[in-house]
């Protein structure tokens, strides 16, 4: 009940599709009924007046339907092509850019960073605003080699999932342990078994149970830090960022293939990340000059 009415009297029955300029795309039905759809990209995070602001302005200038992609792009839905340019201004200034389609830079999908997730080595959602403030261009222009999608995750499991270049903390130390706290705070068998290493054991000191890591098995992937606090991965000076490109999960079309290491020990810089920033725009700029596909990436990974 939520979608626009043209899409529910068209639903699966659509022609053909094109887009007539960055953020646009036009559908026309089996029907001959037109819909033109209206993307432009947001802070991620929003607070409860801009979605009113939004709600507003596709009330106002649209007709009334508006969605949110999975990737925080805001898509409105029209059915008049008199209606789009002036929502399109209505969108512009009141400062949200209007692109993500086609070859673009699309907007980065990320966890949530400090907002609720309980191993973040920084703030994802921090890292998406800097680095798309940085992009506000290439969201808006059709001029990249293909659609570059990319993540960002606040640990190194990467549950912001799969992109064309992946930014990702990277902790460098085992974890401090504070052994005063451990018995009182942490279930430690939870803790052991979740090591994917068994680099953690059960241990005594100063008469108290406690944990210990044994240094040579971690790899410094923070899974320890959930379930028992006091084993403090996250550290201001050892915990970088580091960024990978390429790769793919499916089977189609080609075999699936791992993501290749371009950058590691970038400083976590909070609040601009100026260096992820310029690393991230000298790679783009590679593969808008002379690369056509990311399976290729290897080919000029060095030069990055």
């Amino acid at each position: 009940q939520y979608m626009h009415p043209t899409m529910r009297r068209n639903y699966s029955a659509w022609a053909y599709h094109d887009r007539p300029r960055p953020g646009v795309l036009h559908h026309t039905s089996k029907h001959n009924e037109e819909i033109w759809t209206i993307r432009c990209g947001t802070q991620r995070q929003m607070d409860v007046y801009t979605i009113k602001k939004l709600a507003d302005i596709s009330d106002e200038f649209g007709d009334g339907y508006i969605r949110f992609t999975i990737r925080s792009n805001v898509e409105f839905m029209v059915d008049k092509e008199e209606k789009v340019a002036p929502l399109i201004e209505a969108l512009e200034s009141a400062g949200f850019p209007v692109g993500g389609t086609g070859p673009t830079v699309s907007m980065i999908s990320h966890t949530q960073g400090w907002l609720h997730c309980d191993i973040p080595g920084t703030d994802a959602s921090g890292v998406v605003k800097a680095l798309m403030d940085e992009l506000y261009d290439e969201y808006k222009k059709e001029e990249m080699p293909n659609r570059v999608h990319m993540t960002t995750s606040c640990c190194q499991i990467n549950c912001g999932g799969h992109g064309d270049i992946a930014i990702n903390i990277q902790h460098t130390k085992p974890p401090k342990i504070n052994h005063d706290l451990v018995a009182n705070v942490c279930e430690r068998p939870t803790v052991v078994a979740r090591c994917p290493v068994a680099a953690i054991r059960p241990a005594m000191v100063n008469g108290k149970p406690t944990l210990e890591v044994d240094e040579k098995k971690c790899i410094c992937c923070g899974a320890c830090f959930p379930p028992c606090p006091p084993m403090q991965i996250n550290d201001p000076e050892h915990s970088k960022i580091a960024i990978w490109i390429g790769g793919k999960h499916s089977n189609a079309r080609s075999k699936p293939s791992f993501q290749k290491l371009v950058a590691a020990g970038l400083p976590n810089n909070p609040p601009r990340w100026p260096e992820v920033g310029a690393v991230v725009k000298k790679i783009l700029a590679v593969y808008k000059g002379d690369a056509r596909d990311w399976e290729r990436v290897g080919e000029w990974v060095d030069r990055i």
